[in-house]
């Protein structure tokens, strides 16, 4: 057992590789991932763009007119000077003003109250922060069980901002400026679902129900979709930030984790309990062993592992302390062909990576077996 400080410093996420679908608020996501030691592989399910059709948006400013909001947020400059001008070109312009003249209006950030006064109206409260984070507590600070909430939307929602309200007991009204639409450059999104069917991912992060939806369509034009439905089953952790995110995952029968708070800080603690918590830790040769996504941890000490090595690791892994022929082996190497000596260049590799050659022991002329502490044997000998 190596000394508690010559140990490599590692975060709970690090071994493990995270997708990250977000078009909005990705480098954030990112960055708070990476911090903990994950490997983020970044694809943007979707795009905004300002709408074509403006039926939706028309529909949403006429039951606005109609029936008036407790509060309005405006989310951005572009967006809110978006509204107001798509609300000129149908008549309604100068009723939209009057009936957020009358309402609570908030205003995230500078840029939009600049735009918000440039119409002639006042907000009641902007942070200086232009976090829609702390607009979110202001106005659950203030309480909204049974009132009515109109969020201009910038594309993509923030996460879980609507959830929390609506949770809280608000009906949200949504002004949608923008659409979603797939990415124009789909091969991030490709990759994403390759490396997600080869266990290249250890979990996918999704923050809008959009861009879930938007992946799932992608897997399916691909031919994908039984495939990747199954490996969300079962490899693969989908991690929504709320219950309206998670949303197109669940009707199609698959289970996701979501934090209580729908918000991207708790999204990635709560990864940082469910990965670590779902990888295998086996007592072999002394030593205790945690195999994780591209990594594994001798005794702490993190260790990387090319994918053939992992492969060869989860391989003998399901049957802990069995032999595993080397035919066997073979199948599990991605695209290794029929040579065994492919097995054998595998297996050295893994056996330096590990740091410790005697957690993996040769069976002679019949394979490989993990070197299982005698104590262990009965708790796997069914395995």
């Amino acid at each position: 057992m190596h000394d508690e400080q010559q140990r490599p410093e590692h975060g709970p996420l690090s071994g493990f590789t995270v997708g990250v679908t977000a078009a909005r608020r990705a480098d954030e996501l990112g960055a708070l991932l990476q911090r903990r030691g994950a490997t983020v592989v970044h694809a943007p399910a979707l795009r905004i763009v300002p709408l074509a059709d403006d039926g939706e948006l028309l529909t949403a400013t006429k039951e606005l007119v109609d029936n008036a909001p407790d509060v309005v947020v405006a989310t951005t400059a572009i967006g809110f000077r978006g509204w107001v001008e798509a609300a000129d070109g149908w008549g309604l312009g100068e009723e939209l003003l009057e009936r957020l003249r009358s309402v609570e209006l908030l205003a995230r950030g500078p840029k939009v109250k600049g735009a918000v006064r440039a119409q002639g109206l006042t907000e009641e409260w902007s942070p200086s922060s232009e976090s829609m984070a702390e607009v979110l507590d202001r106005l659950l600070e203030e309480g909204v069980d049974g009132r009515r909430i109109a969020v201009q939307l910038h594309g993509e929602p923030l996460p879980g901002f609507v959830e929390s309200l609506r949770a809280a007991g608000a009906e949200v009204v949504l002004v949608p400026v923008y659409r979603w639409m797939p990415p124009e450059d789909i091969g991030p999104v490709d990759r994403l679902l390759d490396a997600a069917l080869t266990r290249g991912l250890d979990a996918i992060t999704f923050t809008s129900a959009p861009a879930a939806a938007s992946l799932l369509s992608r897997a399916e034009e691909r031919g994908l979709s039984a495939e990747f439905l199954a490996t969300l089953h079962h490899d693969v952790l989908p991690a929504c930030v709320g219950p309206v995110t998670a949303l197109p995952l669940q009707a199609l029968g698959i289970d996701t984790v979501q934090p209580e708070r729908f918000r991207l800080g708790p999204l990635v603690q709560l990864l940082c309990q469910e990965l670590p918590g779902r990888a295998r830790v086996l007592p072999i040769a002394g030593h205790q062993v945690e195999i994780r996504g591209h990594a594994v941890l001798v005794d702490g000490s993190l260790r990387p592992v090319p994918p053939a090595g992992m492969s060869l690791l989860r391989a003998l892994a399901r049957r802990p302390g069995w032999v595993v022929a080397r035919a066997e082996l073979l199948r599990a190497l991605p695209g290794s062909g029929r040579d065994e000596h492919a097995v054998e260049t595998a297996m050295a590799r893994l056996r330096t990576a590990l740091g410790a050659p005697k957690l993996i022991q040769t069976v002679v002329k019949r394979g490989y077996r993990l070197a299982l502490d005698p104590a262990a044997d009965a708790k796997y000998a069914d395995a």
